[in-house]
């Protein structure tokens, strides 16, 4: 195989230096699947490990990336076939393994998942891991009980990729969303997805006490901090609360007292260590009953490989709304 473009990720004089290179084979990480990528995504993830303003690598140099989509070029398991349309978000992509950021992917057969029936490369990275974590901690909220009919469901930092899928895949379900958000500019935008209110952020009466009045059936929260806190002490009885981000913080300043009176769940949601018949399952959901409505109006950037590099300061600078797909073959 010639070589191939790649954008990959070095740590030189105890700083980060991305660039794209040309690479071949040989230079990418063992697996028993080579995928043909045509498109990636950028995930805020992304940005940090590309940037520097966060080190998600645990090894130096690596192709950057958490998401791709694709076709089989070769395998050496027979569950994958040269031209199968496959797909692989998080599994250790650009954080101990060459990511997606590549014409050409090399990885372990057990992070590969067939292309669910409905979907495309294109379709599958407009939703990526933002979406696949949306959607995880849907299934795990239903698994745990939660119901449309149940009450209102919160999500917290609702305008980024996570939080705008997770929005549009509650309300599709038949939940009332009630969105959180810091930018006031983004309510005709939340409610066009499907939000029935949106509460300002900055506006937010957090309280003090242990438990407060009883105010949302459940929570998908994308901050963590003081608005976690917060949520603990406002879910109804029997409640979950899918923990997914720490944008605010990574502390969580809370009693026993929301989850022994109240019965409220605290769901932690790793969309990297998932176990692969979930990570199946949910992309079926994703395909099926969880396909978001308003993904065009969630997609709002569609770049090339080309202009990867330009992206990434508006993600560290909060500037970003929705999801952006990058094609890469």
């Amino acid at each position: 195989m010639k070589p191939f473009k790649a954008f990959r990720i070095h740590l030189e004089d105890g700083k980060i230096a991305a660039r794209f290179e040309e690479l071949t084979l040989d230079a990418l990480g063992a697996g028993e699947v080579v995928i043909r990528v045509a498109c990636s995504d950028i995930n805020y993830k992304d940005a940090l490990a590309a940037t520097g303003a966060g080190r998600i690598l645990r090894r130096y140099p690596l192709v950057g990336g958490i998401d791709l989509a694709g076709t089989v070029e070769s395998s050496a398991d027979a569950r994958f076939r040269p031209g199968d349309a496959v797909l692989v978000t998080g599994c250790g992509l650009s954080e101990t393994h060459d990511g997606g950021y590549a014409e050409f992917a090399r990885v372990p057969a057990e992070w590969v998942i067939p292309m669910p029936a409905g979907l495309d490369a294109l379709t599958a990275m407009s939703l990526g891991t933002a979406g696949f974590t949306a959607a995880l901690a849907i299934h795990r909220m239903e698994q745990n009980g939660q119901t449309p009919d149940g009450g209102p469901i919160v999500v917290t930092g609702a305008t980024g990729g996570v939080g705008s899928v997770a929005v549009d895949m509650l309300a599709t379900r038949g939940y009332r969303v009630i969105a959180v958000s810091g930018k006031p500019a983004a309510t005709e935008y939340l409610k066009a997805l499907g939000a029935a209110e949106v509460l300002d952020r900055k506006s937010l009466d957090l309280g003090s006490r242990p438990l407060e009045n009883a105010r949302f059936a459940g929570a998908i929260d994308n901050l963590g901090g003081e608005v976690l806190t917060w949520l603990t002490r406002t879910v109804d009885f029997w409640g979950n609360i899918a923990s997914i981000g720490l944008a605010a913080s990574p502390e969580l300043k809370t009693t026993v007292m929301p989850f022994i009176l109240r019965g409220v769940a605290l769901l932690g949601i790793n969309s990297s260590a998932t176990r692969r018949e979930w990570r199946l399952a949910v992309w079926q959901r994703i395909a099926t009953d969880l396909r978001p409505r308003q993904l065009a109006r969630i997609v709002t950037r569609t770049i090339g490989f080309d202009e990867l590099p330009q992206a990434f300061p508006d993600y560290i600078a909060g500037k970003v709304t929705g999801r952006t797909v990058v094609r890469i073959g």
